[in-house]
């Protein structure tokens, strides 16, 4: 464990930031992909707008969190996240997800 706490500290706090930037557009990245195939998919959604609420409330949590800490890798990457989120779970119960 040793190890692997050294080699992280090895890296300087500005490029775990804009490395953890990075992978959070990522993340929004999916969920804006899953977004786009939802909305032009035109079966009935098989996404439980229940869980994809839950995932735009954890997202809206870190974000805060992130803002309270002043960490743009966290409220950046999670806000960004949310809307996407709530945008997902709307397209989800347009669709008649959970039915």
């Amino acid at each position: 464990m040793k190890l692997l706490e050294r080699s992280v500290d090895r890296v300087g706090a500005a490029q775990w930031e804009r490395a953890g930037v990075a992978m959070g557009l990522l993340a929004c990245a999916s969920i804006g992909s899953q977004l786009v195939h939802e909305i032009s998919s035109p079966t009935p959604s098989s996404l439980s707008w229940t869980f994809t609420l839950g995932f735009a409330v954890v997202y809206g949590f870190w974000c805060l969190y992130g803002l309270r800490f002043r960490r743009p890798a966290i409220w950046l990457a999670n806000g960004i996240a949310s809307v996407l989120q709530l945008l997902l779970t709307a397209a989800a119960l347009l669709k008649g997800a959970g039915r």
